[in-house]
């Protein structure tokens, strides 16, 4: 006996009120239908209806089993449904929000291999650091930095967001060396507004956890100014390494106190938690767990950054 299929023709006939209206629905003989009924009958051991001559009415058992048999075939329905979705060639309007600095200098860089692949598929993508309402903005897809909050959203971990601490040698001239990071109390720290570390910055080194409040003359939302500032000799920035790792590969900036580490910072992917995601959505998380997915080939506390040359040193 197909269980299955005896489940859906009992179903069918409870939802339809008769054997004969079934047997209708199913393009199947009341005989046959009263067959499924009778062997899922005799296959549980528990009579499911009160038939008679006229009429026919679920027993107490054969109510709670319809119940249930009700959730298993809608469950086994959408389950042959993400079948029919994984084969279904992914189109139509896929929306992204990210961070500015990511979506710049990570995302944006990887977005053409998506579109190649997929070129049904229309992207928008929305930059900003504030955090947006996925459903309510109409957002498909989300990246975010930090710590999450209870949002009901799915949310899939990514590589941790390296952040480095660095200055331009302009600034670095004729200042107080930078040993500890309780010496950053006397420079100029320029601030990203949006998070923590528009005043406090932490560091593991010798002795654990060690946090430094800093302050500047300049705070902003996007990396990207701090990084022009910092360049222009203007200060200190602690921002990813995404966004300064050319600066750093041709010596404009340096990084500074090589031997603490810098904590990492979540990025995680979010989407609705709907039970059937759509065909561009799957392939577009597919592909970003194995593009941002995996850890840089770095040891933590190693910047991954050639060797400096003694001219761009710190001294006293």
């Amino acid at each position: 006996m197909d269980r299955l299929a005896a489940m859906e023709v009992f179903v069918r006939a409870v939802d339809l009120g008769s054997f004969s209206a079934a047997a209708d629905a199913l393009q199947m003989s009341s005989q046959l239908v009263g067959k499924h009924v009778q062997k899922l009958e005799q296959h549980l051991g528990v009579q499911l209806l009160h038939r008679t001559t006229r009429r026919q009415s679920l027993t107490d058992f054969g109510r709670s089993f319809y119940e249930r048999a009700r959730i298993i075939l809608a469950e086994v329905a959408a389950a042959e449904g993400l079948a029919a979705e994984t084969r279904a060639i992914p189109s139509g309007r896929l929306r992204i929000n990210a961070p500015v600095s990511f979506g710049m200098r990570t995302l944006s860089p990887k977005l053409p291999e998506f579109m190649k692949a997929y070129p049904d598929v229309t992207v928008d993508v929305t930059l900003g650091n504030r955090a947006v309402d996925l459903v309510d903005e109409g957002f498909d897809v989300v990246f975010r930095v930090g710590e999450l909050i209870d949002s009901g959203l799915i949310a899939r971990a990514l590589a941790p967001y390296r952040l480095v601490l660095c200055a331009a040698p302009a600034y670095l001239t004729g200042r107080l060396p930078i040993r500890e990071p309780k010496d950053l109390a006397h420079h100029e720290c320029l601030g990203f507004a949006h998070t923590e570390l528009r005043t406090h910055w932490a560091f593991y080194g010798p002795e654990g956890r060690e946090e430094v409040t800093v302050s500047s003359h300049l705070m902003s939302d996007h990396g990207e100014p701090l990084l022009c500032a910092a360049l222009a000799g203007l200060g200190i920035i602690l921002q990813p390494e995404e966004l300064v790792h050319d600066a750093i590969s041709d010596g404009t900036l340096i990084p500074l106190l090589p031997g603490y580490r810098v904590p990492t910072r979540p990025l995680h992917l979010l989407y609705a938690p709907d039970r059937r995601i759509t065909p561009k959505l799957r392939c577009f998380i597919d592909f970003a767990v194995h593009a941002f997915g995996h850890k840089r080939p770095t040891t933590d506390g190693e910047p991954r950054f050639p060797e400096l040359p003694p001219g761009n040193v710190q001294t006293d």
